[in-house]
């Protein structure tokens, strides 16, 4: 696993299936590096290879209750377009990405225990693209 910069704020994600949620994750970039799967029961720690990290563990029985999932992540992403491309059908917005009134243009996903993601990038970046 790379190391995360001094300072670096990584959230720690329970989950009620681990395979699920990192098959899900896997989609948006993040990976298990192979020297460590299966390292630690019930925790995997995940990687985008471009600064991002993200650590999934297994939830507490009871902690995640359908429709009342408190959880959310952001996810910056120049590649806006092309991640939503790749949930086409999934994504709350049934028009797909968007530029909001906060000056994000983004898209909304749930992942499997109903976390709210969100991948956008910043609209003014994007004009100057």
């Amino acid at each position: 696993m790379p190391a995360s910069p001094s300072g670096a704020l990584i959230a720690i994600l329970p989950c009620n299936d681990l395979d699920a949620s990192e098959a899900f994750y896997a989609r948006l970039g993040f990976r298990q590096p192979e020297d460590e799967k299966g390292a630690h029961e019930g925790y995997r720690m995940l990687a985008n290879g471009q600064g991002g990290f993200l650590h999934l563990t297994d939830a507490v029985e009871g902690w995640l209750v359908p429709g009342q999932n408190p959880f959310g992540l952001y996810l910056y992403a120049e590649n806006v377009d092309d991640l939503a491309k790749a949930f086409v059908g999934e994504t709350i917005e049934k028009h797909g990405p968007g530029d909001k009134p906060w000056g994000m243009y983004e898209f909304s996903l749930s992942d499997p225990d109903q976390t709210l993601v969100r991948v956008g990038w910043p609209s003014r970046l994007r004009a100057q693209q």
